[in-house]
């Protein structure tokens, strides 16, 4: 999921919470620039701003897995 561009929608079905909760989420990590949206005609897909981001996600997600185990 990390590497993808996914609109607000396919995030909320995703993770299972609303999209007005995503919304609110992807505003703030917009600001802080962890996130980037690429708009396409009337949708928005957002994706994670780039490769070293990327790399801090799929750390955090493992170590969540591990903890988990």
């Amino acid at each position: 999921m990390s590497n993808k561009k996914l609109t607000v929608n396919e995030i909320a079905d995703e993770i299972g919470i609303t999209q007005s909760a995503i919304s609110h989420q992807l505003k703030l990590l917009r600001q802080t620039g962890l996130v980037k949206g690429i708009r396409d005609g009337q949708k928005i897909y957002y994706e994670l701003s780039d490769q070293h981001i990327t790399t801090i996600f799929e750390q955090v997600r493992e170590h969540v897995r591990e903890r988990n185990l």
